[in-house]
């Protein structure tokens, strides 16, 4: 007996629909419910209306779900590992004092009102920071839920469904220091610093990469290496750490010097055995960029290697403790109203309205509302930015360059089963399936999701090319193929064991930018070459990965162009009125 629900985002409209329903769902309380309030000048407001009373903690956590299918309240135990010490590192100080230099920046005389188009990481963190420098931020968001690449829904029985599987590493100090100053590090769930791959050549079993504790980086990255010897063998490890020197010896501008070679071009070069990328660079790559090693820039294996292994919490992960929408965005929100921003939904851009000396006038929205502000940000994927670029700006080569820059496609899977799968763990696992990125068992892993009795598995279906036009149906039988291999006593492809209770399906047809070779001279930097025109986004230049982190620090630097703009921008404005007065 199953309900199947699929969510499609052909155009970055993530809505859901029904494909099929074998028996009749009954719906459950609602915990949180989204109340938009009418606003006279463009979309709905946004206001959230929390009934939860429990909290999480980085401890012992009893917490009460909701009711459901009119059972009684569940009481429910979970333990998290403690929060990392990340409070010292080089990279989470930097990104403190960049914080600081918000909050501390001289008041504006006038405050900017800057229009930010985009509620998801990248644009809530334009908004959040340029409202810590006193400015009016007003956040456009196409759809009718935050987040972005992060979004998520609630179906019909209160169940969540997301876009994709979100995990916080230790090495996302922006991110890090963002949770700290909305006073929410309680909703991150650490989990043990391990690295978890599945065995192909042994259906059901799983190799792991275990950090001591004990030891500081890189040591403890080198002796996890060391001690698994069922991936790669003595002598594939030694090829591989002598192929590793350049890039420990070279530091970043040697990383950057490797975005012209694949993954399997630069493993070739420095001799690695082509067995390495197959036992651990296949899942790498397609956790990192949703693609094979053949198609990913060695320039982003690279970054990644060098937060983990150079930092001790690096590579420790940690989920959040629910839905993203409620969890992580909305406390953004409510910071950025606090200051006098203000955020609304439903509110499409349809057209950059321009100046004659081709600066931008306005936004028109879908729904005929025209914005104007002092200042203009594009927090869109890098596609939808493509598609509202001016004519007059296509020749620009600021703009010309982002025609190499292409979303990847990408599927999230969610399967509800009907009892308690055993062969998983609470942690992010690598499937390394040919059709499988990563998983977990959210219904162990996530606090909200939690449920004794039965497994939700959420899974990223990737490379996702060739699949994202099939149909939901081909899709999860593909996935419950591969499943019966990592779960061989529990699950088979035709149900005769595990069987399917309900599934949701989301297709992102273009996600994050593809990071191919020679596409890193083609990120823009955030200030754009039209004044009072500025981008935000993980495919704009920082040096972090196409990722939440990326995300957050993008809107960092943006709002840090904007606010040391801010004279310059406040006197553009001043006589735009001047000049309108006059006429």
């Amino acid at each position: 007996m199953a309900t199947c629900i699929s969510a499609v985002n052909l155009n970055y409209q993530i809505a859901p629909r029904t494909v099929s329903k074998f028996s009749s769902a009954t719906s459950s309380d609602q915990t949180a419910s989204f109340s938009l309030g009418a606003s006279e000048s463009m979309g709905p407001s946004l206001r959230l209306a929390l009934t939860r009373a429990a909290k999480s903690t980085t401890t012992t956590t009893t917490r009460l779900l909701r009711k459901k299918h009119g059972s009684l309240p569940l009481r429910v135990f979970c333990v998290d590992y403690p929060r990392p010490e990340l409070e010292n590192t080089v990279n989470f100080l930097e990104a403190a004092f960049l914080s600081s230099t918000f909050r501390d920046s001289p008041r504006p005389a006038k405050p900017l009102k800057v229009v930010v188009a985009g509620a998801g990481l990248a644009g809530l963190s334009t908004a959040k920071y340029l409202a810590d420098a006193g400015h009016k931020p007003v956040l456009l968001e196409a759809r009718d839920v935050l987040g972005g690449k992060v979004a998520a829904w609630q179906d019909e029985d209160g169940d969540w469904y997301e876009t994709g599987l979100h995990i916080f590493f230790g090495a996302y100090p922006n991110v890090q220091n963002l949770f700290g100053e909305l006073g929410i590090n309680d909703r991150l769930q650490w989990k043990e610093h391990s690295m978890i791959f599945a065995m192909p050549s042994k259906p059901g079993e799983f190799s792991r990469f275990d950090f001591p504790e004990a030891l500081p980086a890189p040591l403890n990255g080198i002796l996890a290496i060391l001690r698994n010897n069922e991936m790669l063998t003595w002598p594939e490890k030694v090829k591989f750490a002598i192929g590793l020197l350049p890039a420990m010896l070279g530091g970043q501008s040697y990383v950057e010097a490797q975005d012209g070679l694949s993954v399997k071009d630069w493993m070739r070069k420095q001799g690695v055995p082509d067995r390495v990328t197959d036992e651990v660079f296949i899942a790498m790559s397609k956790a990192l960029n949703f693609i094979n090693p053949d198609e990913l820039s060695m320039q982003c294996i690279l970054i990644a290697l060098n937060r983990f292994l150079q930092e001790k919490h690096g590579s420790k992960m940690a989920f959040l403790d629910g839905n993203p929408p409620e969890r992580l965005c909305m406390p953004i929100v409510d910071h950025i109203q606090s200051l006098g921003g203000e955020v609304h939904l439903n509110s499409r851009i349809q057209k950059i309205d321009l100046n004659d000396d081709g600066t931008v006038k306005s936004f028109l929205l879908n729904n005929g509302k025209v914005i104007e502000g002092d200042a203009y940000v594009f927090a869109t994927p890098v596609d939808i930015l493509k598609l509202l670029v001016p004519n007059n700006w296509k020749e620009i080569p600021y703009f010309q360059r982002l025609e190499k820059l292409v979303g990847v496609p990408v599927i999230n899977v969610h399967i509800w089963f009907d009892r308690k799968l055993k062969n998983t763990y609470d942690h992010l696992l690598f499937s390394r399936s040919p059709l499988l990125s990563v998983y977990a068992d959210m219904s162990v892993t996530c606090k909200e999701y939690y449920n004794p009795n039965q497994s939700m598995l959420e899974l990223v279906f990737a490379p996702a090319e060739e699949w994202v036009s099939r149909s939901d149906e081909d899709i999860i039988a593909a996935t419950m193929s591969e499943l019966a291999k990592l779960f061989p006593d529990e699950i088979c492809a035709d149900q005769t064991k595990a069987k399917i209770v309900k599934y949701h399906v989301v297709k992102t047809p273009r996600s994050v930018y593809k990071t191919v070779p020679n596409c890193e001279p083609c990120r823009p930097i955030q200030r754009s070459p039209i004044e009072g025109f500025y981008l935000a986004g993980d495919y704009t230049k920082q040096k972090y990965l196409a990722s939440m982190e990326g995300a957050v620090l993008s809107g960092k630097l943006c709002a840090q162009a904007i606010v040391q703009d801010s004279e310059l921008l406040a006197a553009r404005s001043q006589k735009a009125v001047a000049q309108a007065s006059v006429i």
